[in-house]
């Protein structure tokens, strides 16, 4: 965890006009409290600062960046690890002998600066081989393929230290009803899993594999789309314990949810063992804005929840720099991602910690939530046996209570603004 701690602050002149006035106070950082170290467990993928700026208007507006440079510069910005598809690091089609060259020089980066590989994955979406998928394409042979990379790649995340192994299905879909039985093609996918599963077990690897949903683009619906569908197919597979969710920031809002409420029920399932961060602006193309720009709010709830929950992984920002910048404004990019997270976090500790807060959550009865509603033991005889639970509860007295939610909500936005 960070060893960052929020700056003292200085009260505020103003008085909302919606709740008493109180002793909680606006962030008042200074640069130095928001460089980040190794130490908050910051990561980027080489796809992300690596990015050229292609989109399917447009061509690249960046020359390709070495993943060597790419490891140095991100060190020198205070992160603790990169992350890589397979053609991130190795063109694709290399040799056995530039394959090694590649992987020799990436590591020797590592050692120099060392940087960690937390994390790695396939790509089964650029090759016009992957056009109908990879592990539930029509054609067989793609499938058998599409095992055969992804295995290769495995193995170099756990030469390299990698524990989580993450799987997104850009391609694993369709655009017409008839062109894919989705039936069939879920058990196609679970054969995957539980075959990939069962390799990493023989093997004897301590990887976990980490699923990543999406709603959609570039397929025009694709497989296990939001965190609950790919909760409900874990439940299926044959080493269920090794598979978890790698949801992404902007995959949850494009389809309108709420990212933090998805989380949660990742981390109840216990089944959070990555995260994609980056920005949003509501029900559109995957924009991968940097962390914090877009929706604001569910940033600051975000870090709320994973820094409160305790979480304890990696923080891993999947964006992608504009196309509008040169390399200056990549990096600059990048700085913000990991500047923006130490933010929210360092107002997210002074919310808890404000008095006026903490009497906002007494008065919306937030502990009452965590109270059981079935007394130890007690049987459906028992409840109905209570007159107090309806014959004698005061539905009327029940339904004036206020629950000073405006109130609490106000005081999230006073910290956040810095009012």
């Amino acid at each position: 965890m960070s060893n960052h701690t929020p700056s003292n602050h200085t009260p505020s002149n103003h008085t909302p006009s919606n709740h008493t006035p109180s002793n909680h106070t606006p962030s008042n950082h200074t640069p130095a409290d928001l460089t980040p170290t190794p130490d908050d467990r910051f990561t980027f993928g080489l796809w992300t600062v690596g990015w050229q700026g292609r989109d399917p208007f447009g061509d690249a507006t960046r020359p390709a960046l070495d993943p060597v440079e790419s490891v140095h510069r991100l060190a020198g910005l205070g992160a603790y690890g990169v992350t890589f598809h397979d053609d991130d690091l190795i063109p694709f089609g290399s040799s056995d002998t530039d394959r090694d060259h590649c992987v020799k020089r990436f590591r020797q980066a590592l050692d120099a600066t060392g940087m960690r590989v937390p994390m790695a994955t396939t790509n089964l979406f650029t090759h016009p081989v992957f056009k109908d998928g990879a592990f539930t394409a029509n054609d067989r042979d793609v499938r058998r393929y599409a095992l055969r990379k992804t295995i290769r790649n495995i193995d170099l995340a756990v030469e390299l230290g990698a524990g989580t192994y993450v799987a997104w299905g850009g391609r694993e879909g369709a655009e017409s009803g008839a062109a894919k039985d989705v039936r069939d093609a879920l058990s196609r996918l679970k054969e995957a899993f539980d075959f990939l599963g069962d390799y990493v077990v023989t093997q004897g690897y301590d990887i976990r594999f980490a699923i990543e949903p999406k709603p959609n683009e570039p397929r025009g619906d694709i497989l296990l789309p939001t965190i609950g569908h790919a909760l409900a197919f874990i439940d299926s597979l044959e080493h269920a314990d090794r598979v978890g969710l790698n949801p992404e920031v902007g995959h949850e809002q494009m389809a309108g949810l709420n990212f933090p409420h998805g989380i949660a029920q990742a981390l109840w399932h216990g089944k959070l063992f990555h995260i994609d961060l980056n920005g949003q602006s509501g029900i559109k193309f995957d924009q991968d804005l940097r962390f914090g720009a877009g929706d604001l709010r569910q940033a600051f709830w975000l870090v709320d929840l994973l820094e409160s929950a305790g979480y304890t992984g990696p923080r891993h920002f999947d964006f992608k720099p504009a196309r509008t910048e040169d390399a200056d404004g990549v990096w600059a990019a990048a700085a913000g991602n990991m500047r923006n997270y130490l933010a929210l976090k360092a107002k997210a500790a002074a919310f808890r910690a404000d008095p006026a807060v903490q009497a906002a959550l007494r008065a919306s009865r937030l502990h009452e939530l965590a109270r059981p509603t079935l007394g130890p033991g007690e049987t459906p005889a028992d409840l109905i046996a209570d007159r107090s639970a309806f014959e004698d509860f005061d539905v009327d007295a029940a339904g004036a209570r206020g629950m000073a939610f405006e109130q609490l909500d106000q005081l999230a936005m006073d910290h956040l603004l810095g009012i």
